[in-house]
């Protein structure tokens, strides 16, 4: 059989790489855009505060803001900054919508005007009611607002950016206008250095959280993406479900007893009319009616646990539970016959499909030597399943279940023809056998 995708680049360690940082990038973006819808939030739920204040509690707006001038310049600020916040938000939605990363320079420069907004209203305050209380009071805390959701950016040097401009319009506003910055005639000086140095210290913190966070992102993706290359790898010679199952157990050896659905599919007379064609013919034509089967089987909850020559074996309710097992495997047998006779329609060498199907116990795990191991199910109902499918050709039909699949399956097998007791191969009774069609 060949292996879809066999010898490609897809795999290749430039692409892969390439992958990584899409993904990393993705990653950066989405944080950053919850980093943006959280500033709207806080500042959306300042504006509502400001404005309950003012309507409901008057005197503290006017001790704040001694001139409703500088009220409405406060409102004007915030609007503006959502304002700014929204078309960033929709420039970062757009950029992951096309798979490409925000300009580093648009980054910064988000950066200054994100971090000047307190700035703009502490400077409103100082006119207002004076250097001393205005720098006490809130606007310089909020700062630290923004140097947190730094973090979300995901980048050391945007986080310490974020401290430094922070800290330098604080201190700015601090010693503007001073007569003189000697600290013997103003020690008030060493109080406002030490807040901006706290305040970059803190930049530089959140861009070491940053780094970290970055680091954490950066392995998950790893590990995601090494996940997804041995499942595709994996997945091409045994199902993606099996793939599952066994990475989330690991090497474990669990086994366990349940009830399985089993079918085995064969092509009735293919080695007799593949002698006539080439090795490539035969390859071809197996792998075409293959691909639509096992997207069939799929589809409808089941997995291929092996490839058999010109046939397979399938599961329904192996290795995850299920309690329509015999329902699904009906349906999907049936929906597999129709296809076969579609595809027959559209090619030169029909294939005769025959279908089996036996429901019941079967231990079901990974089973093997140490060295390689293999997720199969073994007991009775396998076998059984395998007789069932080979007594096609003595009734010239595609599709044959046994009693206990006719009544599991309910409304889905009621039209089954009943064929009678059964001499099966192998067994020293006979068994009930019906048809679908």
């Amino acid at each position: 059989m060949q292996i879809a995708g066999a010898g490609k680049g897809s795999g290749s360690p430039a692409n892969a790489a390439t992958e990584f940082n899409r993904a990393l990038m993705r990653q950066t973006l989405n944080t950053e855009l919850l980093r943006v819808k959280a500033l709207i939030a806080t500042a959306g739920l300042f504006l509502v505060i400001s404005i309950f204040v003012e309507i409901f509690e008057p005197r503290i707006s006017e001790w704040i803001w001694p001139s409703r001038v500088g009220v409405l310049y406060v409102y004007a600020i915030i609007g503006c900054f959502l304002a700014f916040e929204v078309l960033v938000l929709f420039r970062i939605k757009a950029n992951i919508r096309l798979g490409r990363d925000v300009p580093i320079i648009l980054r910064y420069f988000s950066v200054l005007v994100e971090t000047s907004m307190p700035t703009l209203v502490l400077v409103l305050q100082v006119e207002g009611i004076g250097r001393d209380r205005a720098l006490g009071f809130g606007a310089p805390l909020v700062y630290f607002i923004f140097i947190i959701l730094s973090t979300l950016r995901l980048d050391f040097w945007l986080s310490s950016f974020t401290g430094l401009v922070a800290a330098a319009e604080l201190l700015t506003v601090a010693l503007i206008d001073r007569p003189s910055i000697d600290v013997s005639q103003h020690p008030e000086i060493y109080y406002h250095g030490e807040r901006s140095f706290i305040i970059l210290l803190s930049g530089l913190l959140a861009g070491a959280v940053s780094v970290q966070l970055r680091r954490q992102f950066a392995a998950s993706i790893e590990a995601a993406s090494a996940r997804d290359r041995v499942t595709d790898l994996f997945g091409q010679h045994v199902s993606p479900q099996v793939v599952e199952r066994l990475m989330k157990e690991g090497t474990a050896e669990a086994r366990d007893i349940r009830q399985v659905a089993v079918m085995f599919v064969d092509f009735r007379g293919f080695t007799a009319a593949a002698r006539s064609k080439s090795p490539q013919e035969v390859v071809d034509r197996l792998d075409g009616a293959f691909a639509v089967l096992v997207e069939i089987l799929e589809r409808h909850g089941g997995i291929v646990n092996k490839f058999l020559g010109d046939g397979f074996l399938a599961l329904f309710g192996a290795p995850f539970e299920s309690r329509d097992a015999a329902v699904q495997a009906v349906a999907a047998a049936r929906e597999m016959v129709a296809a076969m006779q579609r595809d027959n329609a559209a090619s030169s060498w029909p294939l005769r499909i025959g279908i089996g199907i036996h429901l019941g116990e079967v231990v079901a795990g990974s089973i093997g030597s140490p060295r390689r191991k293999e997720y199969t199910v073994i007991g009775d109902t396998v076998n059984f399943a395998s007789r069932l499918e080979a007594l096609n050709k003595e009734f010239n039909s595609q599709l044959l279940i046994s009693t206990e699949v006719r009544q599991a399956a309910g409304e889905e097998a009621e039209d089954a023809v009943f064929h009678g007791e059964v001499s099966v191969r192998g067994y020293d009774r006979s068994f009930e056998v019906w048809q679908l069609h």
